[in-house]
């Protein structure tokens, strides 16, 4: 899943930190815990043996104890607390020890307690602390040993480290509602980057800008200079197939007048092939030349409906073939067209046209808006063509090389403006009897 998602790697990432990290955290908390509690026992062993301290004496080499720390844990057998003074000939222990002992050592500081870990009696695990004492300065040193049972620290210990376990869980879910925001705003500036290269895609002429952080200054200014490179490259195009149109002006021209002299000479089928190569080599040219105009279209603009096909209109009207027919217009003030208005004409008027040539009495024009499309509707009440035929002019249209009498030329052209602006173009059988040309765009999002 995360293979496909910047923002879900990312995320993926942080909460993968975030746990190993917490959980690095869990040990060194119970780590410090664990030590913390050991030295609040070791503090407490302290205390506990001040008494016995306080009182000790050595009688014939062996230790006596005037007075006994006063924890009753150390009067209660294997009770976990043990005290234990060794002298040379002999040594003294706490109720608790019984009739074992603590694990003499060979020799102890005598400047500070010394903290260990040992096996004691009754299969306990003992932390002890010991450290050799000169009661008097002429007599020799004993060893004095506390003991405690560590199996009294696992509870609590257990206790700590649950909680801990629990709180880190809720704060490694706060950790990663925190990296997923911070996520999401970091790559906020990346949905501004696809929405202007969206609106690139629409419109050659737009460009994305400063308005970037410093870290996308290089995606945003590769894609301006992109952008710049694909609009010269369509200029130099559009200028190119231009100066290739007026160029072949002459030599058609040339042509032309030679079909004429041999027409007028009486050879009419030299003429006549000379006709249908001059109107095929026009054609290719018409159609590149509308290629090349189609190629520069921008989308995101809009022209109102009604005023420019009131004026086609108008124009087709004072035509040998829209003299003898009717119009009529199905077209809100309001409707508009998602084209700028010279794109607009050129797609409407090919087929206005072809409707007006083929119509017997009626052409009807209407612009309607249906579910989320925007659809054009152009239909004629002339012969029409069958299913074959309109998947025929589809077809050539797609190449825009047909020099054929009839639809193809402005289909074509309709059909890749209608393209290039994210539309579709549909031939079907008009209410009126002819053919109907219906194109759709999706409404604007």
């Amino acid at each position: 899943m995360t293979r496909g998602s910047l923002r879900l790697r990312l995320i993926a990432g942080a909460g993968v930190a975030i746990a190993l990290a917490l959980v690095l955290a869990w040990f060194a908390m119970t780590w410090l815990f664990n030590g913390h509690i050991e030295r609040r026992v070791e503090d407490e062993l302290l205390v506990q043996v001040r008494p016995l301290l306080a009182d000790l004496q050595l009688a014939r080499g062996v230790p006596v104890a005037g007075s006994e720390p006063a924890d009753p844990r150390f009067a209660v057998p294997a009770g976990g607390l043990y005290w234990q003074v060794s002298g040379a000939e002999g040594a003294i222990r706490s109720v608790s020890l019984w009739d074992s002992h603590l694990p003499r050592p060979k020799a102890a500081p005598s400047d500070e307690w010394r903290v260990r870990r040992a096996d004691g009696p009754f299969g306990q695990r003992l932390l002890l602390m010991e450290r050799a004492i000169r009661l008097q300065p002429r007599e020799p040193a004993v060893i004095v040993q506390l003991g405690y049972d560590l199996a009294k620290l696992v509870p609590a210990q257990r206790e700590f480290g649950r909680e801990m376990a629990l709180f880190l869980a809720l704060l490694w879910m706060v950790l990663a509602l925190a990296a997923w925001a911070q996520v999401g705003l970091g790559l906020r500036p990346l949905r501004g980057v696809g929405q202007d290269v969206e609106r690139l895609r629409r419109d050659a002429s737009a460009r994305l800008g400063d308005g970037y952080p410093r870290e996308l200054a290089p995606l945003t200014g590769s894609i301006d200079a992109l952008a710049d490179a694909r609009e010269a490259d369509l200029v130099r195009a559009r200028r190119r197939a231009a100066d290739l149109a007026h160029g072949l002006k002459t030599p058609l021209a040339a042509l032309a007048a030679q079909s004429a002299r041999a027409r007028e000479s009486g050879a009419l089928q030299i003429a006549d092939g000379l006709d249908s190569s001059i109107a095929a080599m026009r054609a290719a040219i018409d159609g590149e030349l509308a290629r090349t105009r189609i190629s520069l279209v921008h989308e995101g603009r809009s022209t109102v409906a009604l005023p420019l096909i009131e004026r086609l209109v108008a124009v087709i009207e004072q035509t040998e073939a829209g003299e003898r027919i009717a119009f009529s217009i199905a077209c809100d003030e309001s409707a508009t067209l998602p084209l700028a208005s010279d794109d607009a004409a050129e797609l409407l008027g090919p087929l206005l046209e072809n409707a007006a040539r083929h119509a017997r009495r009626l052409v009807r024009v209407a612009i309607d808006t249906m579910a989320d499309r925007r659809v054009l509707t152009v239909g004629d009440d002339g012969p029409g063509l069958d299913t074959v035929q309109r998947d025929e002019a589809i077809l050539r249209g797609a190449r825009l090389d047909s020099a054929q009498e009839g639809y193809g030329l402005g289909l074509a052209i309709a059909r890749e403006l209608a393209e290039a602006t994210r539309g579709e173009l549909e031939l079907a059988r008009s209410p009126l009897g002819g053919l109907e040309v219906r194109v759709r765009w999706p409404l604007s999002d």
